[in-house]
């Protein structure tokens, strides 16, 4: 496990820095360390590093949304709230959608299997979407129409809203009975996720205020342990109340950063902040990277040239639902297409349901998988080369 971890950390950081030299995001250098280094090309990568490969993506995108959480300022994200709401659920609809329209007539599947094909494929990428949003903030780009503030929120609920549609239609597929409560699901476990996070987060500040009046103050490195430690915690009752309380635990660690931050001290949350960046600096590396492992280009050569077309086609659609949920919002049309684009990206949650059809013994789960991998090898580096170089000239 240690040579697999040292190989991905070094080729990672070279073909990342070569990306960048190239004026393409590191990001897409990583991914591409990961296809080269994994299973299907190299095979570098140990098996024991493979199989535990979900929980440290898990980590690293754990990571990032606590830095997230220090960079939101929610005062902000009041004035696009509603453009935030549509954004959590009308693009991935009018992207499934797509699917469901096209997929049957382009590959011959069910109409069932169309709207799981679409539900893996809907979810925007928070391992693209949100470090870049962050730099956004920091750099006070597009803050003072709260554009990335409105990103992250809406990109963090869209991905609850489209794995609770994907459980539903995996379920459909196989002949299962679906209730009406799962599609109840979304608001709750986006409800109770914030609450949830949001007591957690004053519980923290209470306690660090109380060593720190105590002249028995904890040092920021400690503080960011417990966090993390806290985090971890908290995403791990997202799985052991399952079957009985839906909780999005990531959204929760997300509210629990932004109380911290309303609550703590400006100084204390910017100095927390800066430390979870340079931890991001190695979770980046692991994040893509294992992505990239995931991905089995030897599926992408039994896709015809509509696979391609499917995929343009659906993000074409998805930009109509993207552009409908902004329209009330005072953006102009630079700001409009800037978050039409932000909104494309696929990476982890392809990578991490994919499979999963196939592996149920779906008859379509080939061809679904084999769209995930597509999806990731085209929108992914579109997505973050255009936010990268284009983000300067729409945003103020």
């Amino acid at each position: 496990m240690l040579i697999s971890l040292g190989l991905i950390i070094i080729f990672g950081l070279i073909f990342g820095f070569l990306c960048q030299k190239l004026k393409i995001p590191a990001l897409i250098g990583m991914l591409f360390t990961g296809i080269i280094l994994g299973p299907y090309v190299l095979n570098l990568i140990d098996s024991k590093t493979l199989s535990i490969s979900a929980e440290l993506r898990q980590i690293a995108l754990i990571i990032i949304l606590i830095k997230a959480g220090l960079s939101l300022d929610i005062s902000d994200l009041k004035r696009v709230g509603k453009s935030a709401v549509f954004l959590s659920f009308l693009p991935a609809t009018f992207e499934i959608m797509a699917y469901f329209i096209f997929a049957r007539i382009f590959f011959k599947i069910r109409a069932i299997d169309a709207l799981l094909m679409g539900s893996v494929l809907a979810a925007v990428s928070p391992a693209v979407v949100v470090p870049r949003m962050v730099k956004l903030i920091e750099e006070k780009r597009g803050v003072n129409k709260s554009i990335p503030q409105m990103i992250l929120a809406g990109s963090s609920c869209d991905d609850i809203f489209v794995l609770v549609l994907f459980s539903s239609f995996l379920s459909m597929a196989k002949g299962e009975d679906v209730s009406l409560i799962s599609l109840f699901n979304v608001p709750i476990s986006i409800i109770l996720g914030i609450l949830f996070g949001s007591i957690i987060g004053f519980i923290l500040y209470l306690v660090f205020e109380y060593f720190y009046k105590k002249d028995d103050m904890i040092r920021n490195s400690t503080k960011v342990i417990i966090i993390l430690a806290l985090s971890f915690l908290i995403v791990s009752m997202e799985n052991l109340l399952k079957n009985k309380i839906a909780f999005s635990g990531l959204l929760a660690v997300i509210a629990m950063s932004c109380v911290f931050k309303i609550k703590a001290n400006d100084e204390v949350s910017s100095r927390l902040s800066e430390k979870f960046g340079k931890l991001w600096i190695f979770a980046e590396i692991l994040l893509f990277v294992l992505v990239g492992a995931e991905v089995n280009i030897s599926y992408i050569s039994k896709l015809g040239f509509l696979s391609v077309v499917m995929v343009f086609l659906a993000l074409i659609i998805r930009s109509v639902g993207t552009l409908i949920s902004i329209s009330g919002s005072n953006l102009n049309k630079k700001e409009k297409l800037f978050t039409v684009f932000s909104y494309m990206p696929k990476a982890t949650v392809q990578a991490a349901i994919g499979a999963v059809p196939l592996a149920n013994g779906l008859s379509s789960g080939d061809i679904i998988l084999s769209m995930a991998v597509l999806g990731i090898l085209l929108t992914a580096p579109i997505g973050a080369i255009f936010i990268d170089n284009f983000y300067k000239k729409l945003l103020d």
